[in-house]
Parts: C-alpha cells; structure tokens; sequence
C-alpha cells in the first residue's frame, strides 16, 4: 500500500485501482448511477413511512452510508488527478514562458504541446 498522489502511484501506467477508479467515476456521473441512488433513497423513506422492521431501515441506512463512502472516495481522488492535470499545465506554461524569453523552441515548447493534448486522454 502507498500513500503517494494517485498520479504518481505505478509509474507511466496506470493502476487497476486507477483504471477501477475511472470507471466507477465515469459510472456515477452516468443517469443510470443517479437512479439507483433514486431508488435507494426511496427505499430508505418507504422503509420509514411503512415502519418496517428495524433490520430493513438499518439495512437501507447502512447501503446509503456505505454509497456516501464509496463516492467520498471517488470525488477525492477524481479531485487529485485534476489537480496534477492542471498542474502539469501550468508548469509547462512556465516552462515555455521562460524558453520564449531565450528566443529559442526547446523541450519546454513540446512539453506545453503534450500538456494541451492531456483532456484527450484524460
């Protein structure tokens, strides 16, 4: 286990975690994630409003607890590749500021180039 960005975790490749990652982020922006979550929340007030047995509320409290972890989770690290993204943006942009100041195209200039080009992978 590291405790590293998870950008930087595995090298150029990435993880199964951060392939599982991506997958489930694109997933729980999807409609199909927001019903479910509908439903769950549904069940939740049914469960209240039919005063079922306590087994069936804790059962749709705990569902709705364990989703709130799962998402918390997801939003943190979806907010950290963001981040490194931008990052990397930026110091490619200083870079290359830098370089137009000596009057000369240098690596800086195809760093800001693959920089520009990362939403298409991302």
């Amino acid at each position: 286990m590291t405790f590293q960005n998870p950008v930087h975790r595995g090298g150029a490749r990435r993880g199964r975690f951060e392939q599982l990652a991506e997958y489930a982020s694109n997933f729980t922006s999807s409609p199909a994630f927001f019903l479910f979550c509908l439903l769950l929340v549904g069940f939740f007030l049914t469960a209240h409003a039919a005063h079922l047995d306590i087994e069936l509320l804790l059962l749709a409290g705990e569902s709705m607890t364990a989703v709130t972890l799962l998402l918390l989770a997801l939003l943190k690290n979806a907010e950290m590749r963001a981040e490194h993204a931008i990052q990397r943006k930026l110091d490619a942009i200083a870079a290359a500021l830098l370089e137009a100041h000596e009057d000369g195209k240098g690596k800086a200039f195809e760093d800001l180039r693959n920089a520009i080009r990362m939403e298409e992978e991302t």
